[in-house]
């Protein structure tokens, strides 16, 4: 059983979910794997942590930079998944990195590198939007290519 909350956000319905005192899936409504992620029974209602995953949105959306080490995740995935979006959290604001660099810093594959950020279930908050292709081409979002360049774009980074 985990507590939710939707969230609109400027690109659509977000669904923010916790268990205990820690986030366990952000995701677009209907994106790609959110049923995964929202596996069991929910219940609606704002907790603290969700509250405070509210208030991160917000000042995320208007332009600010939110402190995302602030907030508590427990993201569920594989150990090399987790090992990933532990990279992820290490791209600063506004910034990009590689799928490839990526798998050279974890002794992996690419290919297996986007496999986990795909499967990322704390979106925005473990940034997968910051992760390009070989050459800086925009590839590979779960919630869409449209959401993942207008969160560059929020972010300063232009294609």
């Amino acid at each position: 059983m985990y507590d939710c909350i939707r969230y609109r956000s400027p690109l659509g319905m977000l669904i923010v979910a916790a268990e205990g005192e820690a986030l366990t899936a952000l995701v677009f409504e209907g994106q790609k794997y959110a049923r995964q992620h929202l596996a069991g029974e929910g219940q609606e209602r704002e907790t603290p942590v969700l509250r405070a995953a509210r208030l991160w949105l917000d000042a995320y959306f208007a332009g600010e930079r939110p402190d995302a080490a602030a907030l508590p995740l427990s993201p569920r995935g594989t150990n090399f998944q987790r090992a990933v979006w532990q990279e992820l959290r290490a791209i600063p604001y506004g910034e990009t990195c590689r799928y490839g660099e990526i798998a050279v810093r974890l002794g992996s594959s690419a290919r297996a590198v986007g496999s986990a950020v795909g499967r990322n279930p704390i979106s925005l908050i473990i940034p997968c939007h910051r992760v390009l292709g070989a050459k800086g081409a925009l590839t590979g979002y779960a919630g869409g290519l449209e959401r993942k360049e207008a969160l560059l774009a929020l972010e300063g980074v232009h294609f």
